[in-house]
């Protein structure tokens, strides 16, 4: 019979099926960080257990890590202490831990990938609602909560609810200044916050062919945004491209019949689908979030709609974000005044994020009022970004340098907004106080559009900041 990827993989991963709608699915890949684990790993002294699989399981260090004085102790003290309680139960239990300052360590969405642990045909897991961002490589990736972490510890199974599945197609071609970034807030704003509840998207099309395993990582990220309980592209010659020779990838006539293996999970040509959505890719504009929630977003040349125009259940959320954010119906996001710019998170803190960027920097310079810092995704991005002088474009122009982490993405570290400042942010959340302000004011988009609005002190359209023509370098 056939089926799509998500069938194929939750068949070989199925160890138990407990009821029509719910298994019991083997985990092939467990990432941790140091917020989610700690509990789990006392829940299991508590009773006595070992870690099931610690070959399977690997540790780093990313959400409350600083990204400028790193030095131990770590001036707060909830913090050192979820880096000794890291620290102890990595050793405790012989897991493979990335620290600060290995070489390695960084947002575990992001060292998973180039580090070849995360591969396709298998199913991963993290205490991070982005672990979706693993889906790129043609993976079931999840996140789970605290008591699933130590579920997965001690078992290395999970207990969870067999999914629907939505292909979301997308064809054509993007216009200039157009990235996977705007790709996804469209289909969020499309489908809402909550359209994908109880689905995993599939991702296919030709835009999507045509995307670098970076961009494709975005939009997987942020399925999550958009209800799905994951996201995931079909593996192809980019997929086994990119994976090839990386640390933890076999080798030799290993890597060749895994690549003959997993070149067959791909969906069938006649699979079946719970539902289809097809998108033109024509029709995505450059994208910037207005309100408090990933799905209130226009096209930058678009106002701010009239609540009547909104879904039903939007419409109550819209008059608390015009509140919130000082904006209205029919306003225009574009040449709304920023204080901060900030590009990282594991949705765009990877290497081509900075390099897609810098060619654009130069010669220009970041607006006098604005905070503009650029956070690598990891220490291997830090260190290839400065071997290719991306660094320095980037300070030339204003933007402070840091070290890896998540940053302001979610402000559990130093990198907090003030009072109520407005970000240019190119994470994946706009809520309230989400960067640290109770009165903080988040707006999404593009890395690309973040430059552009850090230089013009405002929301700004990157095609005309930057003088865009052709899609090279974007």
């Amino acid at each position: 019979m056939s089926k799509n990827l998500y069938q194929k993989i939750w068949d070989l991963y199925e160890v138990k099926k407990i009821s029509e709608t719910q298994s019991q699915l083997f985990i092939g890949l467990h990432l941790v960080h140091e917020v989610t684990s700690p509990q789990a790993f006392g829940m299991l002294r508590d009773r006595g257990l070992p870690v099931a699989y610690p070959q399977l399981t690997f540790a780093t260090v990313d959400h409350i890590i600083p990204t400028t004085d790193r030095s131990r102790p770590l001036k707060d003290p909830l913090a050192e202490e979820m880096f000794c309680h890291l620290d102890r139960n990595a050793n405790q239990h012989g897991i493979r831990y990335f620290e600060a300052d290995s070489g390695d360590q960084g947002i575990v969405h992001v060292i998973g990938p180039e580090l070849g642990l995360t591969r396709p045909g298998t199913t991963i897991v993290c205490g991070d609602s982005h672990t979706s961002t693993h889906g790129a490589f043609g993976a079931l990736a999840f996140g789970i909560g605290t008591s699933q972490v130590r579920d997965v510890l001690a078992t290395q199974t999970l207990l969870t609810n067999r999914l629907k599945v939505r292909r979301i197609q997308i064809d054509g071609e993007l216009a200039v200044g157009v990235t996977a970034k705007d790709v996804i807030l469209h289909v969020i704003r499309l489908l809402g916050v909550k359209g994908g509840q109880g689905y995993a998207y599939e991702y296919a099309g030709s835009a999507v062919d045509g995307m670098s395993m970076d961009e494709r990582m975005t939009l997987c990220n942020m399925s999550i945004e958009g209800g799905a309980r994951c996201g995931y592209v079909n593996p192809d010659k980019k997929t086994f491209d990119y994976l090839s020779g990386r640390r933890f990838s076999p080798r030799g006539d290993q890597w060749s019949q895994l690549v003959s293996y997993w070149q067959t999970l791909k969906s069938d040509e006649d699979a079946g689908y719970d539902d289809i959505v097809k998108i033109d890719a024509s029709s995505i504009s450059t994208m910037v979030t207005w309100g408090i929630s990933p799905g209130q977003s226009v096209g930058i040349g678009e106002k701010i709609p009239e609540v009547q125009t909104l879904r039903s259940e939007d419409r109550l959320l819209a008059d608390e974000a015009f509140g919130y954010m000082g904006l209205s119906s029919g306003d225009a996001i574009e040449g709304f005044p920023i204080d901060v710019a900030f590009i990282g998170s594991c949705t765009n803190g990877r290497l081509s994020d900075f390099l897609s960027i810098a060619p654009f920097l130069e010669g220009k310079k970041v607006a006098p009022h604005v905070k503009a810092i650029a956070v690598p995704g990891s220490e291997a991005v830090d260190r290839d970004a400065k071997k290719r002088g991306i660094d320095q474009i980037f300070r030339a122009a204003g933007f402070e340098w840091r070290t890896p982490g998540c940053s302001m993405c979610l402000a559990m570290n130093p990198d907090k907004l003030v009072g109520r400042q407005v970000c240019a942010s190119s994470s994946n959340r706009n809520f309230k106080g989400r960067q640290g302000s109770a009165s903080g004011r988040t707006l999404l988009m593009s890395p690309l559009t973040v430059a552009a609005s850090a230089i013009g002190g405002s929301v700004s359209d990157p095609k005309k900041v930057f003088g865009l023509k052709k899609k090279e370098g974007v």
